[in-house]
């Protein structure tokens, strides 16, 4: 009987010291032994992550992340825990998380089984779509009407990547220009060096509601794709994860989730007061009643045609 409750001991003191073994390391230890976490925020996605005009950094996905850096202060035991932020763009994103220089990535990243092989992510926080955005005055309703014409999309983005696969498959002629981050991308439309700008249908319409004259762009319904966003973390780092995952679902299933959607796609939002008027669609609606961080886009909603034999190349 002594010697089973000496092994009974034994395992029970193994089994914390592995637990406490496993918040000790990679990000965790990281951040307990620094005392800060450092978080990629971007310049121009709105509602997302953006610089006000104060210069301050804000937004949706900022909000969410605020939340993750509380969740992970109190499981470590910490006072107090420096948040620093650290400006990303879509080209340097993952770069900047692999080599240790981001801990959460705090955008609007689209969560796909081709990124999953170089980071992770939480649970899905948003969903969105492919879209193309034009002036009303061009008459571009749909892929085909790109035919020729000269077309902007962010550089390091899953858009770019699908437009120039979609223009090879289907031989459209697009003339495709990279531009540096999405405020750039809509400029080049805005200032008719560009016919159309292709890109996730919410930052489509939250610049132009932001724009000069919102009422002269329109939005495709055609969308290429779906687009499941996610906060990136770092790969292989297991207990980091469970962290996060923990943090966000939590706030998906609390119902919190809902008064932080509110604030940044129903009501007045910064800069310009602006409200989107964006409800929560019916697949985020899924993912709310059911957390997960699939990046296959079938798991979120339908794929169109033109999409099903890029999605198929990329497995």
């Amino acid at each position: 009987m002594k010697l089973l409750k000496t092994l009974v001991l034994m395992i029970s003191v193994g089994m914390t010291c592995n637990a406490a073994q496993a918040q000790e390391s990679g990000t965790l230890k990281k951040i307990k032994d620094s005392g800060t976490i450092i978080l990629g925020v971007r310049d121009s996605s709105i509602p997302f992550s953006y610089l006000d005009d104060k210069q301050s950094y804000q937004g949706y996905s900022v909000d969410l992340c605020m939340k993750i850096v509380t969740s992970v202060q109190r499981q470590l035991g910490l006072s107090t825990l420096n948040v620093k932020l650290n400006p990303v763009t879509s080209a340097t994103r993952i770069p900047l998380m692999a080599n240790g220089t981001i801990d959460l990535e705090c955008g609007s990243t689209t969560n796909n089984l081709e990124r999953q092989k170089q980071v992770s992510f939480a649970p899905t926080t948003f969903v969105t779509a492919n879209r193309i955005l034009s002036k009303k005055s061009a008459h571009i309703k749909s892929l085909a009407d790109l035919r020729g014409k000269v077309v902007v999309s962010t550089s390091g983005t899953s858009n770019l990547k699908q437009l120039t696969t979609l223009n090879a498959d289907q031989n459209l002629g697009i003339n495709i220009l990279p531009a540096k981050d999405h405020a750039e991308a809509f400029l080049m439309v805005e200032t008719g060096r560009a016919a159309a700008f292709v890109m996730d249908d919410i930052l489509l319409a939250s610049l132009a509601a932001n724009s000069k004259s919102p009422s002269d762009f329109e939005i495709s319904k055609e969308a290429l794709s779906v687009e499941p966003y996610g906060i990136m973390l770092r790969k292989d780092d297991p207990a980091f994860k469970k962290a996060v995952d923990t943090a966000i679902s939590n706030i998906l299933t609390s119902g919190d989730i809902n008064r932080i959607y509110d604030k940044w796609f129903m009501q007045p939002i910064p800069p310009k007061s602006i409200t989107l008027n964006w409800p929560i669609s019916d697949q985020f609606k899924a993912v709310i009643a059911k957390p997960t961080d699939s990046g296959e886009p079938s798991a979120y909603a339908a794929v169109p045609e033109a999409q099903k034999a890029v999605l198929k190349k990329k497995k």
